[in-house]
């Protein structure tokens, strides 16, 4: 399950890539529009622009920006930035394998297979959509629609 912390990461990058090219944009800024609590935004924003994801100014007309073109910057890569690795079981994971205490084969294991099928999937979705690709996806209800 997606946490708080990455959910709200995704919501502040889709933020800034929808704001792209029209300069930095203020940690309160973001926190009003996405309503995400400011303090929790202050160290995901961090932990970001740490990973080299986002770039910030400070003083006037300081802010956040990201840090790379938003069609170069991978979901996936975000998630596991703040999350970890995307297995729902660590047997599966590929940067932090760790075996299943409770396991006598792993090579017969029913849960790690289909498991590893789970952890394939949401890698394929994650890692081949890109933030700009998030920013800019519209559901249909969010269209409005007038008869006049």
């Amino acid at each position: 399950m997606l946490s708080s912390k990455a959910k709200y990461g995704l919501k502040a990058m889709v933020h800034l890539a929808r704001r792209a090219g029209n300069g930095s944009v203020l940690i309160a800024d973001i926190a009003e529009a996405e309503i995400i609590p400011k303090k929790f935004l202050d160290a995901i924003l961090l932990e970001l622009k740490k990973s080299g994801l986002l770039s910030s100014k400070k003083g006037k007309g300081g802010g956040y920006v990201l840090a790379r073109p938003a069609d170069s910057i991978m979901v996936g890569d975000i998630v596991r930035l703040l999350d970890g690795p995307l297995a729902p079981v660590p047997c599966v994971s590929r940067t932090a394998y760790r075996r299943c205490e409770d396991c006598a084969d792993e090579t017969g294991c029913a849960i790690r297979a289909v498991m590893g099928e789970v952890r394939d999937a949401i890698a394929a979705i994650l890692d081949r959509t890109s933030l700009a690709d998030m920013a800019f996806r519209m559901k249909p209800e969010a269209i409005l629609m007038y008869d006049i």
